[in-house]
């Protein structure tokens, strides 16, 4: 049988079961008592709602959450063309949009790092998406053309809201699961980027057209991410940090922040994978805000179809891409963990060394793109299916690098200075800069279609260079890998005032 903590008998359970208690502990070794009496329908209904509280429920819902915040991130990507004509404004400032979006977000990346290293985490999380989902209900309703900085602001209110959600619901998988287990979670976690910024190009194709109006593409996320918010209140718990790093006692202290910001920046295998990511924001970035706008001006260019000059424009290529970015997502997520997994029993520098050689490769295909979209636009497709693909393959592995060198009572710390590092020399600059280049390309022929296609493949030519850089600094990473996860083993073994073991296996 279970026991309530109230002393009350939970039918159908035998005395060997796990006990759950209200404040969520659990234990198996109650004796039977013999006061005991039957619960009542409340308290059979919550202590039913522990028992879905699991490790694997937990990191479903925090993916989903994830989904929803990628998928508002990139519903305005999708409907970018027709807020460009809605609110007359240039290339420089449609991409001001993601800048000022990203540039909020990892300032308070930090912050957020900072409470989810010492305060329940799953209140945050929740506060967080509430915020940015109404934030972005509201600004669904500016419609003023004289307005334009005010929706500038609101994509910068909703960057807080979801900083808060990035930084911190990771540690939680990281400290439910552990070793090839963590792997999959966070693969299934951070599955939810690609997934999820697909899905925003989708919802707000979808949306606009069905409503005619832009406006509306930004009033369905809101409402799910409330019942995000709901599921994460009700069945995610706030495990104690380092739960699943130690079979013994736990970590009993947590270390000051400017000693936290000390070991992270010492750590090389830390720094050099920052930087790494830095490069794949950069160009997903710069991708995910204008590889709709150049293949639909390589449409123009073709003549197959007509330059849009009033809302709403007519493109399917935001949906395409959007559909092809979820596809990849899946595909490069589980070609991620796969290869890792297999190639550990190769070498215990596998993680680094797969997500180098995967840039590198993405970095051939992107910039076939560029080649082939003048005469192909199926062409052009298809590179983008690949080099997604293959740039997608180190999103969860990056996550799966910094548990292994981190120690659990600064990795919310850890991620959030990721974080911080890979927007700000990454996807913060990166639309703008696109943008900016391309303008002033286009300065030289503004009446020509055809210099407005090529400005901007020009300016997009930017981001293979820069993946390659990526993967350069991989190959740094899997230089001092393992020599850091071994100083993370001796510190938590410290920390929980355990005898350290010399080599960490995976």
């Amino acid at each position: 049988m279970c026991v309530e903590s109230d002393g009350c008998e939970i039918e159908g359970c035998s005395s060997l079961d796990e006990v759950h208690t209200l404040s969520g502990s659990m234990s198996t070794t109650l004796k039977t008592q013999p006061d005991l009496h039957p619960c009542n329908h409340r308290q059979k209904f919550r202590a039913a709602l522990l028992k879905c509280r699991s490790p694997a429920a937990a990191a479903g819902i925090l993916s989903f959450g994830n989904v929803l915040n990628y998928m508002d991130r990139y519903t305005v990507a999708g409907v970018l063309l027709d807020i460009k004509q809605h609110f007359s404004v240039s290339d420089t400032y449609a991409g001001l949009l993601q800048t000022v979006f990203i540039c909020s977000f990892m300032i308070a990346a930090p912050i957020f790092g900072y409470l989810g290293d010492r305060f329940n985490r799953k209140v945050i999380l929740s506060c967080g998406i509430f915020f940015w989902s109404a934030v972005t209900l509201c600004s669904s309703f500016i419609s003023s053309k004289e307005h334009y900085w005010l929706f500038v602001l609101s994509r910068g209110l909703v960057g807080i809201g979801e900083s808060s959600y990035s930084s911190i619901a990771p540690t939680i998988i990281g400290d439910l699961f552990t070793s090839n287990s963590r792997t999959m979670m966070l693969s299934v976690f951070y599955l939810a980027i690609p997934l999820g910024s697909g899905l925003g190009y989708i919802l707000g194709s979808t949306a606009k057209d069905a409503a005619g109006d832009w406006h509306w593409a930004l009033r369905v996320s809101p409402f799910l991410g409330m019942t995000a918010c709901t599921l994460i209140l009700l069945f995610v718990p706030d495990p104690k940090r380092g739960l699943a790093d130690a079979s013994g006692p736990k970590i009993k202290s947590h270390t000051s922040f400017v000693c936290d910001m000390r070991s992270l920046l010492k750590n090389r295998s830390f720094v050099f994978s920052s930087l790494a990511s830095a490069t794949v924001t950069f160009a997903t970035g710069a991708f995910g805000t204008w590889i709709p706008q150049y293949l639909y001006r390589a449409r123009v260019v073709q003549k197959v179809t007509e330059p849009c000059t009033v809302a709403p424009c007519s493109s399917n290529d935001s949906l395409i891409f959007g559909a092809i970015t979820c596809v990849t997502g899946l595909l490069g997520v589980v070609i991620g963990a796969v290869t890792t997994r297999l190639c550990r029993q190769k070498t215990e520098r596998a993680d680094p060394l797969v997500c180098a050689v995967s840039m590198l490769g993405s970095a051939i295909f992107i910039c076939l793109i560029f080649v082939t979209a003048k005469k192909s636009i199926e062409g052009a497709y298809v590179c983008i299916f690949i080099g997604e693909t293959l740039l997608f393959l180190n999103w969860a592995i990056t996550a799966d690098i910094l548990m292994f060198v981190v120690i659990p009572t600064r990795r919310a710390t850890a991620v959030a200075l990721q974080g911080f590092t890979s927007h700000l020399l990454g996807d913060a600059g990166s639309p703008s800069l696109i943008g900016l280049i391309s303008d002033a390309l286009q300065e030289s022929y503004k009446s020509s279609m055809l210099w407005h296609f090529l400005s901007l493949g020009y300016a997009l030519m930017l981001c293979p260079f820069v993946i390659v850089l990526g993967g350069m600094f991989f190959l740094a990473t899997a230089l001092f890998f393992l020599d850091d996860r071994e100083k993370a083993d001796k510190q938590i073994a410290q920390l929980t005032r355990q005898p350290s073991t010399v080599k960490v296996t995976k």
